[in-house]
């Protein structure tokens, strides 16, 4: 099943974000679950939030999946969505 995982940044919080890319990035090809990721950028092209998009068996792996990235555990984020998606095309 897959999920979409919307985030979206804290003001001012691109340090944290920056800070804790590489252990994002290094989290999402240890758990080999992401079918696409990529962030948000605002006006001025500097990331802001996140779109990942998930396969797993359910929504609590999901959940468990969002709690453990490090972005989340960096206290990044001020608003975090994860909603079941069905893939229609692409």
């Amino acid at each position: 099943m897959r999920f979409a995982l919307i985030t979206k940044d804290k003001p001012g919080a691109l340090q944290t974000r920056l800070d804790n890319r590489d252990a994002h990035l290094a989290y999402i090809a240890e758990t080999g679950v992401v079918e696409m990721a990529g962030p948000f950028l605002d006006a001025s092209d500097q990331m802001c939030g996140s779109l990942i998009v998930l396969e797993l068996a359910d929504m609590a792996a999901a959940q468990a999946w969002a709690d453990n990235d490090p972005y989340n555990k960096a206290g990044l984020f001020s608003e975090v969505t994860l909603q079941a998606w069905k893939k229609v095309i692409g």
